[in-house]
């Protein structure tokens, strides 16, 4: 149950640090990623501040604990090669991020304001997510307990 709590603080706090910043404006990340038109840097300077603030949380906490604070162990990625799917899941990430202004994190904080292209956005999404949970198994999954 506290790990539930403290799970929603995280996301309520991620939600609020994502309108904050304007990534739920997809007109500002599509503006970011138009240098050649009205390029918009204020986005790169909240993914330098976002990659700073990981970067010293990892280092004064999670390098010197065994255990994280509400688990029994570290849920971290085993696997270190990259390989086509790989790949290809950021290429298609990439693209849809550029061609619709969202991911999936500021997609579902948009959805609360219920604009069209955030509903449209986030069902396509779901979409996807049954369809490739449909066609592949997870192979090498540990996240299991």
């Amino acid at each position: 149950m506290k790990s539930n709590a403290v799970a929603l603080l995280a996301g309520l706090l991620f939600a609020l640090g994502l309108g904050l910043s304007g990534m739920t404006q997809p007109d500002k990340v599509m503006n970011f990623l138009d240098f050649t038109g009205k390029w918009d840097a204020s986005l790169m300077f909240v993914m330098v501040g976002a990659i700073g603030v990981n970067a010293l949380a990892y280092h004064l906490i999670a390098k010197k604990r065994a255990t994280p604070l509400l688990g029994d162990r570290w849920h971290l990625p085993t696997r270190t090669q990259l390989d086509r799917p790989l790949l290809f899941g950021a290429a298609i990430f990439g693209v849809g991020w550029g061609l619709g202004g969202f991911c999936p994190g500021p997609g579902l904080v948009s959805l609360a304001s219920g604009t069209l292209p955030a509903v449209v956005f986030v069902g396509a999404m779901l979409v996807g997510m049954v369809v490739h949970a449909r066609l592949h198994k997870p192979t090498g999954a540990t996240d299991e307990p």
